[in-house]
């Protein structure tokens, strides 16, 4: 005899306050294996999902208080909370009222009063796609996972991709980039150099010139790299960035010698941080570099076709402007899935 207790199919926030309504989706949901959990207005509801993250939200819109419009909108802003379903329900049948709703993020609606088949469709359907979700980021941080391996092969590259992710955003930011294309420099820093995954480690850490042959492997790692990401659809703001890193401005780069504005503007922001941090950083040939050292290279560099000069100049802004590494962490993302 089996006495192990079922396994939970999902968490699902039940956000109303009125009890009975609770008690009428905890009665449907709860005897087919989900656990239930509820809260009575809308700021419990936001405290209670950064403690016991839900898998699905069925969240009433009318509630004293902040509406369910509001408590929609605020979690679909949050990096850590934006990917879980919300189902709005309401009695509300007015286009207006539906229309805000899809505004504020929700994924679906149900109205008041609702059947029970109904509901269970949803959750089921919801919980699918979101399984389907977590699936694609568990897929990602592997990713980042094989990104960061290349990186610990060498030890004086350590904490690089995180950096880069780092400084890459607060560019963008500086920039006024949308929330797309920062979330593609987040990931970007981290899995622009997935692709010396092939790249035997004797050539990674050769401190001497490479030759014609081990300099042919090196320039192939930004294909190897687009081609291991290609298949995730997640990443296809990514991949221009993980091809085109070590373009050139004066069209001097590889692998497809592309110049200027050609090269995608992701990849010339990761390519002007990417220098600021190799100089910033000690290695067996060189010390840290003081930051008007590093301001004077970068300048250099930008001079002699190296990096776009006028965002050059705007991530020199930036650290003149008072920013240091610890200033920027403030806009460090919570992990690689989609969202900064």
């Amino acid at each position: 005899m089996n006495d192990q207790a079922p396994a939970v199919r999902g968490r699902i926030l039940v956000v109303d306050d009125q009890h009975v309504n609770s008690i009428l989706v905890e009665t449907i949901l709860a005897p087919q294996g989900y656990e239930i959990i509820s809260a009575p207005d809308g700021e419990q509801a936001l405290e209670l999902v950064a403690v016991r993250s839900p898998d699905l939200i069925l969240l009433d819109v009318m509630m004293p208080g902040m509406s369910g419009f509001e408590v929609c909108a605020r979690l679909k802003e949050n990096e850590r909370t934006r990917l879980i379903p919300i189902v709005m329900i309401t009695s509300l049948s007015d286009l207006q009222d539906r229309i805000r709703g899809i505004e504020a993020g929700a994924d679906d609606f149900l109205s008041k009063p609702f059947h029970p088949a109904e509901l269970s469709a949803r959750v089921r359907s919801l919980l699918k796609l979101k399984q389907i979700t977590d699936e694609l980021e568990d897929a990602e941080d592997v990713l980042c996972a094989l990104a960061l391996s290349v990186e610990a092969k060498d030890a004086y590259t350590d904490g690089h991709c995180e950096r880069l992710s780092l400084y890459s955003v607060a560019l963008g930011r500086n920039l006024g980039l949308p929330l797309e294309e920062l979330r593609a420099l987040h990931r970007g820093g981290y899995l622009h150099d997935v692709g010396k995954i092939a790249v035997p480690e004797s050539i990674l850490n050769k401190r001497s010139e490479l030759t014609e042959e081990e300099s042919r492997i090196i320039r192939e790692h930004p294909l190897i790299g687009e081609r291991i990401c290609k298949s995730l659809k997640s990443l296809k703001f990514v991949l221009p960035i993980i091809r085109h890193h070590h373009e050139r401005w004066d069209g001097s780069g590889y692998p497809d010698g592309l110049k200027g504005d050609e090269i995608p503007l992701a990849a010339r922001i990761i390519q002007v941080v990417d220098i600021y941090d190799a100089l910033m950083t000690a290695r067996p040939y060189k010390p840290r570099l003081d930051v008007d050292q590093v301001v004077s290279i970068m300048r250099q560099a930008s001079t002699e076709g190296s990096t776009d000069p006028q965002l050059t100049e705007q991530f020199i802004g930036l650290l003149q402007s008072g920013e240091t590494l610890v200033g920027l962490e403030k806009v460090k993302p919570r992990r690689l899935s989609p969202g900064v």
